[in-house]
């Protein structure tokens, strides 16, 4: 197979010697498996301890397709490949967020994307977002849908065989699916067994949307101070104990679900975890046990194309992996015996499949009852030694015994150096150096401080010493080769064994998910035991009660300022102000923070909460630290508002801090003020912070518009002749009455009292001219309090579960307030009377 495009990246032909050459990026030639130790990693959205393991083929349709992209990945620790297909904007937004979510190792693309001098736009865009990512270009040739549904066809387990009618005619996805296939065929020197991969095509239509801007803003996987730290919301929920939990975690909160229905029923499972004691630590006790059960699968599934002693030793261990991993059906299904929620009931009934008692029936016909997976090297070389039974293979019992003889002697040649030089010597082991020798002692004790010059390698740290001899080489050289040919006899018996439970072995893509799963709910639950979390509903209407920020209060010595959030299709719009450092970012952060929470099924932070479900979350949330120049900031601003404005609809969260800060006071105002008319139009809820006040007066004009302000106090000093701020971090109802906060911060500096008193008269005089024009009059109050009155009404017929009693009073209190609301109330026309 040849996989050198035509031309490199860079216009050059790559070539290496001894392997297939391959176009890349940067010239790389990889000669190991990426599997196997190749760590390059996307600094994107990923935390630090995440090492990538995903390759992602994309491919983008040409001439009038252009804008179709298509995308496959499939991780190397895990055997699912998901396929991806939309169409997308020349911003190409879904693509990279797409990719920022998979976390990419490696990115193949057509070589036909970035020939030189004629790259296409996606292609410069997605190598301009993942700078730290290796890129490989394939011939075109290869990307091939007919050959992509063969793949399909032939790797596709039997389970989810309902793919095909899913993406027949989506010729991109299947496409990029033929390319990635092969590829991962040259890397890994491997193929993937007939009917044995999980292929699934996934659609965006039950998930949430949140663009990479936005998951960066709000830290929700990566610390933007320092990517090593942990406070961020993966960090704040992560109380996960399998790698496989640990990644759903971080896919959800990418991702977070659409659909009330499932999150509900998420809900209801950690509402029972909280509730049964006994029930959460039971579950926790037998989830801590698994192993990375993806990965498993994903190796096992494997038919290397060569045998080798590695390739033998590895597949030896992942038997005694699954071994450990089938011997944990039990102990989880009692577990989850008595549970009530409709999801863990689902769980359990899953776990009842035969094939989990077929496979380990099959297993343990072969491998010890006692061979299990332990930790250390030299255990598990052990366990992977004894693991086949005896009386299978004649030859293997002899070649064991022969091993077990030589780690005496070893054994035994090491006591009797001991006793010659009267030195503490012991044996240890390592799987880079065998067995060698160790000693703790002080070099004074040694003769002349040295040792006998019969050791070599010798090593020392601190009192330690690390050493061996020509005999104990010798002898590590006839433990090896004895250990060759134990591994290859055991590889046939395993390999045969493994060709037997082939077939029943897709159920472990269940139990895979099962755990994953449930480890996430686990550390959802663990998660609210530590704070007062409650049980979020789904309206539709955002309302919290006292909520709080989660990832502060990780921080923060005492718990965050709480603050109530409120807002419906006719209050969808809310306007914030408040000095600098009075809490706006911080609450606008908490808000999207607690939808998030939300939709991934996870209790949140406040007293009560209830959310509309929101297909986007959009943030555009200003930098106090950012470095850039005012010019190249105004840019960055007006490419993020222009994404939201053209992205956004009805159900979408908006949230946008400091709008307009990097140009003048007046275009940043007009900017503002046309941005706020155009989100307007939609019912999507805005929450909106900004230091221009006159923006406050533009809910005369629109009636779902609502001001809230963060409260400050004024202390005077001992001497009483300054004046400080005290911030309360409490929202309040109504704009900021701090409103020149300027002049305040000129007035504790060194600026002559002439200039400051000159810049208060201009201030307050184009104040008053601005305020004049915007002027409520009173039909405009009227006409909002009709407003808000009918929204209320409709909202009450949608939604009300009162008994006719109550109903009517709330109606009156209704009533009541429209008729506060009106600046001369009068009576209520008669079609208003309740």
């Amino acid at each position: 197979m040849n996989l050198t495009s035509s031309s490199s990246v860079r216009g050059l032909n790559s070539t290496c010697v001894g392997k297939t050459p391959v176009s890349s990026g940067r010239s790389v030639c990889r000669n190991r498996t990426p599997l196997m130790g190749y760590s390059a990693t996307s600094s994107s959205t990923v935390s630090a301890h995440t090492i990538a393991s995903v390759i992602v083929a994309v491919v983008e349709g040409r001439g009038l397709a252009r804008g179709e992209v298509g995308m496959a990945s499939i991780d190397l620790k895990n055997p699912e490949m998901i396929l991806s297909q939309f169409a997308d904007n020349t911003t190409y937004t879904k693509v990279i967020t797409k990719l920022k979510i998979l976390t990419p190792l490696e990115i193949i693309m057509s070589n036909t994307a970035c020939d030189a001098g004629n790259t296409t736009k996606l292609f410069s865009l997605i190598t301009e977002h993942f700078k730290n990512v290796t890129f490989t270009t394939v011939q075109r040739k290869y990307f091939n849908e007919t050959k992509g549904l063969e793949y399909i066809e032939q790797l596709c387990a039997s389970e989810f065989s309902t793919i095909f009618m899913e993406v027949q005619s989506k010729y991109y996805c299947l496409a990029a699916a033929a390319a990635l296939l092969k590829y991962v065929e040259f890397i890994q020197n491997a193929v993937y067994a007939p009917k044995s991969l999980k292929v699934r095509f996934q659609g965006s239509e039950k998930t949430a949307m949140i663009d990479s801007s936005s998951a960066q803003n709000l830290e929700l996987v990566i610390n933007n101070r320092d990517s090593r730290n942990g406070h961020t919301l993966f960090g704040v929920l992560n109380y996960t104990k399998t790698p496989g939990g640990s990644r759903r975690l971080r896919s959800n909160i990418l991702e977070p679900l659409a659909d009330a229905e499932t999150i509900n029923t998420r809900l209801d499972c950690v509402q029972e975890l909280l509730q049964d004691e006994e029930l959460f630590f039971g579950l926790q006790a037998v989830i801590s046990k698994f192993l990375d059960t993806e990965q498993l699968l994903s190796v096992l599934i494997q038919i290397p194309k060569q045998d080798t002693v590695k390739t033998a030793e590895s597949k030896i261990a992942n038997l005694i992996y699954l071994k450990h991993t089938l011997e944990l059906v039990e102990p989880l299904k009692a577990a989850l015996r008595s549970c009530n929620a409709q999801l863990l009931k689902a769980y359990y009934n899953s776990l009842e499949d035969t094939r989990f008692g077929i496979i380990l029936e099959k297993i343990t016909t072969v491998i010890n009852d006692d061979t299990r997976y332990t930790k250390g090297c030299l255990s598990m070389r052990t366990q992977k030694c004894y693991a086949v039974k005896p009386n299978i293979n004649e030859f293997l019992d002899i070649a064991r015994r022969t091993y077990t003889e030589i780690v005496d002697d070893i054994a035994g040649m090491i006591t009797q150096l001991a006793e010659k030089y009267g030195l503490p010597m012991k044996t240890s082991f390592s799987s880079a150096r065998g067995f060698f020798i160790q000693m703790n002692a002080d070099c004074s004790t040694l003769p002349n401080g040295q040792l006998p010059s019969e050791f070599t390698k010798v090593t020392k740290m601190k009192n330690t010493y690390s050493f061996t001899s020509a005999d104990l080489i010798k002898m590590n050289e006839r433990c090896q080769e004895s250990l060759r040919e134990i591994y290859h006899m055991t590889y046939l018996i395993v390999c045969k064994l493994l060709n037997e439970i082939y077939e029943h072995i897709h159920c472990l893509y269940k139990l895979s998910d099962i755990v994953s799963m449930l480890d996430m709910l686990l550390s959802f639950a663990h998660a609210c035991t530590l704070s007062d979390y409650v049980r979020p509903e789904f309206t539709d209407t955002l309302a919290i009660k006292q909520g709080w920020h989660p990832i502060l209060e990780k921080i923060a010595a005492e718990k965050p300022v709480p603050n109530n959030t409120y807002l419906t299709e006719g209050n969808n719009f809310v306007i914030v102000t408040g000095p600098n450092m009075s809490g706006k970012s911080t609450y606008l952060k908490q808000i999207a923070l607690c939808q998030i929470m939300a939709q991934i099924g996870s209790y949140v932070p406040a007293e009560y909460c209830s959310f509309r479900i929101a297909e986007q979350i959009f943030t555009r949330i200003g930098m106090d630290d950012d470095i850039e120049t005012n010019a190249s900031t105004f840019m960055k601003e007006m490419k993020e508002i222009t994404y939201i404005i053209q992205n956004a609809n009805d159900k979408s969260l908006i949230i946008i801090d400091e709008l307009g800060r990097g140009t003048s006071a007046e275009e940043g105002i007009g900017i503002c003020y046309a941005a706020c008319e155009n989100l307007l139009n939609l019912k999507a809820f805005t929450l909106f912070a900004t230091h221009f006040l006159e923006l406050c007066h533009i809910d005369a004009l629109y009636p779902n518009v609502e001001n809230y302000h963060f409260e400050v106090q004024h202390v005077r000093s001992s001497a009483g002749n300054k004046e400080k701020i005290a911030y309360t971090y409490t929202l309040s109802k109504g704009y900021t009455e701090e409103k020149n906060y300027g002049l305040k911060a000129a007035e504790v500096s060194s600026l002559p009292s002439s200039i400051i008193l000159d810049a208060k008269e201009i201030t307050n005089q184009i104040a008053e001219q601005i305020l004049h024009r915007q002027k409520s009059t009173p039909e405009t109050a009227k006409r909002r309090a009709a407003y808000q009155l009918a929204m209320r009404l409709v909202q009450t017929a949608r939604n009300s579960r009162l008994d006719p009693d109550s109903l009517r009073i709330y109606l009156k209190g209704l009533k009541k307030k429209y008729e506060a609301s009106c600046p001369a109330p009068g009576k209520m026309s008669s079609d208003c009377n309740v």
